[in-house]
């Protein structure tokens, strides 16, 4: 029994060690403009989600969510977020598959994360991603604003939606209204 468990660990030491010199030869691809593998996929979000739920702190929006803020929110993102993340015409980003990893699109699939998910990822931003950290260019408000909208795409308030409309988007997420054709800033 105990060299059936020392075959297997030399197994898995020897796997380990071939995979690390893959790595440092450069067997694998590191171009971004083609698909990652299924495995790499999984293993990279499974270390992204396992990472966010050990360093992320559970901390509550001070901000109420009232339409002032997911207003101010929504402005925020358009400056800041938009050009990756998809605009409130609710067409992917230009940029979308410019990335590696592809760009979330935001607006047309609204993350489905709690909010200090969503403040940690705005704040400190995810290594290797492209996605910057604001907390160097943003204040702690304008940080806790876009993450209200964010948190909030799929479920805005009449007034929020109406305001969308009317000033940035053919369509509104919920209910798919058209807005006049031309946008008024």
């Amino acid at each position: 029994m105990r060299s059936f468990l020392f075959g297997i660990f030399t197994a898995v030491v020897v796997l380990a060690v071939a995979a690390l010199v893959a790595l440092w030869l450069g067997y694998f691809p590191s171009n971004a403009d083609i698909a990652p593998s299924n495995l790499e996929s999984s293993i990279a979000n499974r270390a992204l989600d396992a990472s966010m739920d050990r360093h992320a702190p559970r901390v509550t929006n001070p901000l109420p969510p009232t339409d002032e803020n997911i207003i101010a929110g929504m402005k925020i993102y358009t400056m800041a977020c938009a050009e990756c993340h998809g605009d409130l015409d609710r067409k992917p980003s230009a940029m979308a598959h410019s990335f590696y990893p592809p760009v979330p699109q935001l607006i047309l699939h609204p993350a489905d994360d709690p909010e200090w998910h969503i403040f940690y990822v705005v704040r400190t931003g995810i290594r290797y991603s492209g996605m910057p950290a604001w907390s160097k260019t943003m204040s702690e408000e304008e940080m806790w604003k876009v993450t209200a909208f964010l948190a909030r795409i799929d479920k805005l308030s009449p007034g929020v939606q109406e305001f969308w409309k009317k000033t940035y988007s053919e369509t509104t997420p919920q209910t798919g209204t058209p807005a006049p054709a031309t946008p008024v800033h």
